[in-house]
């Protein structure tokens, strides 16, 4: 089955197989290989000796929830600009945890505008930090994380980065952007690693200043970090997902084997061609236009058929060997395709063709552009 959802992704079967061995957690060699892990990520963030990588079991939500709460406050305010369903939940996740979130609108099929972010922190002096969702997977939209993060950086003050479906591929770099508190990534999405475990690369030395303040022993990046500082950082306070850390570290080899996040992204871009232009030839249009399109996951328009139906529609492409995702998250109805795991455009290629005779399986007959 071609799995085409932005998570969990396709995976490698080198990556599946590093699952098939027993663990003990507390063991010298598991020990060193969780602390190889936790390095190899803090380096690929562009971390500095200012920056510790902290894994959160748990999705990537867990990460987001931890570095809130372990960053921001009771009472504290974080500016989010509201660029679809993931900003959405960031915010529930903050007010949940007794934060008070500014919304800021946005676009759902643009890029925030940095100056937007700007004017916002200039009219409200006490927000210490904006959140901001740099590849929004509910539309496809890859935010500039850099140029928003040089307007909070202007401003003095903090930024929390949802790079969850961006890490391992879009350019992220942390020695440059010493704004950014905490960068929130899962080994899943583009590391093609497995899904249950969440990562922190954070700021070390601004953790150290707030201990106890995520008012959550599990979701404390504080504790976590103090106990890497005296046990070992390959040590965890709780069994950690061991099977899905030892595939991290194969997939984390095959990234480089690749050639790093920006070949990947290249292979990337090229599955997203695939299905962004070949909508057209099925008389299908894409929700985003070509320059605003991100290479994480497309999203085409609900055909407007009497016949079409979404789940009747992914259950004939299942037929035919691909499946997606069941469910619409846009304001105006539309199905993804994800273009991100271990896939290439020649296996994109044979899902555009797939797509094309499951329209026909469900009753829809359109013509094909020329």
């Amino acid at each position: 089955m071609l799995l085409l959802i932005p998570g969990p992704v396709a995976t490698h079967p080198d990556v599946r197989a590093a699952m098939a061995q027993d663990f003990a957690p507390w063991d010298r060699d598991f020990c060193a290989l969780y602390a190889r892990v936790r390095e190899r990520m803090r380096v690929l963030a562009g971390g500095t000796a200012q920056h510790i990588a902290l894994p959160v079991p748990g999705s990537g939500h867990y990460g987001i929830e931890a570095a809130v709460r372990s960053f921001i406050p009771p009472g504290g305010r974080i500016l989010v600009p509201m660029t679809g369903s993931y900003a959405e939940r960031m915010v529930r996740l903050a007010r949940e945890a007794g934060r008070v979130v500014v919304e800021l609108p946005a676009s759902l099929v643009e890029p925030v505008a940095p100056e937007a972010v700007a004017a916002a922190l200039a009219a409200d002096p006490a927000i210490s930090h904006v959140g901001l969702v740099y590849s929004e997977t509910s539309s496809g939209v890859v935010h500039d994380a850099a140029a928003v993060g040089a307007a909070v950086r202007a401003a003095g003050r903090r930024m929390i980065l949802d790079a969850v479906s961006a890490f391992g591929a879009l350019p992220i770099d942390l020695s440059g952007q010493p704004e950014i508190d905490a960068m929130v990534c899962t080994a899943n999405k583009c590391l093609e690693g497995l899904p249950g475990l969440a990562f922190v690369v954070a700021r070390a030395d601004r953790l150290e200043a707030a201990p106890g303040l995520a008012g959550s022993w599990s979701l404390d990046l504080a504790d976590i970090a103090a106990n890497a500082r005296r046990a070992h950082p390959g040590s965890a306070r709780f069994t950690p997902p061991a099977q899905v850390i030892a595939a991290l570290d194969v997939a984390l080899d095959r990234l480089a084997q690749e050639g790093g996040p920006a070949k990947r992204l290249a292979r990337y871009a090229a599955n997203m061609r695939v299905i962004h232009d070949g909508a057209a030839t099925l008389g299908l249009t894409a929700c985003l236009s070509r320059t605003a399109q991100g290479p994480i996951v497309v999203n085409i328009l609900a055909p407007a058929d009497p016949a079409w139906n979404l789940q009747h529609f992914v259950d004939a492409l299942k037929a035919r060997g691909v499946l997606i995702s069941n469910f619409y998250n846009t304001k105006e109805p539309s199905f993804r395709v994800g273009c991100i795991g271990a896939i290439t455009p020649a296996q994109m290629r044979g899902a555009l063709d797939a797509m094309g005779a499951a329209l026909g399986d469900i009753g829809i007959r359109r013509t094909r552009a020329a």
